[in-house]
């Protein structure tokens, strides 16, 4: 079993920043995918971006790229995810996910959840 935790939402204002943390705790392993996604009212679970524990390759959908930044610190079991440039459509309940193996941007595809952060951000 792999425990999640994430913490570091709250309110923003438009063009603002945040930096959400997750901490990992169990069975976690260099062979495990971390992903971040993020739900708002009424959508669908969607991918914001994932990392590899072994080498620290991330991926992110288009609509993130040069604003978000997921990393990593292996010793801690922490990973992260900056964000900036942050819009009012940015607004959503973010979930950091671990999957073993790769990653990929189906959410129904992953293990395990932590139990998730709310972002808002104000016009």
């Amino acid at each position: 079993q792999v425990q999640l935790v994430e913490s570091g939402g709250g309110l923003v204002q438009a063009e603002g920043s945040l930096r959400l943390s997750c901490a990992a705790s169990g069975r976690t392993s260099s062979s495990y995918a971390m992903g971040w996604f993020r739900q708002g009212p009424g959508k669908e679970r969607e991918f914001v971006g994932a990392i590899s524990w072994s080498d620290g390759s991330t991926n992110y959908p288009d609509f993130v790229k040069g604003r978000f930044t997921i990393s990593r610190d292996n010793a801690k079991k922490m990973v992260y995810l900056q964000m900036n440039s942050l819009k009012p459509e940015d607004t959503a309940v973010y979930y950091c996910a671990a999957k073993f193996g790769v990653y990929t941007g189906n959410y129904k595809s992953w293990s395990y959840w932590g139990q998730g952060t709310q972002v808002t951000v104000s016009s």
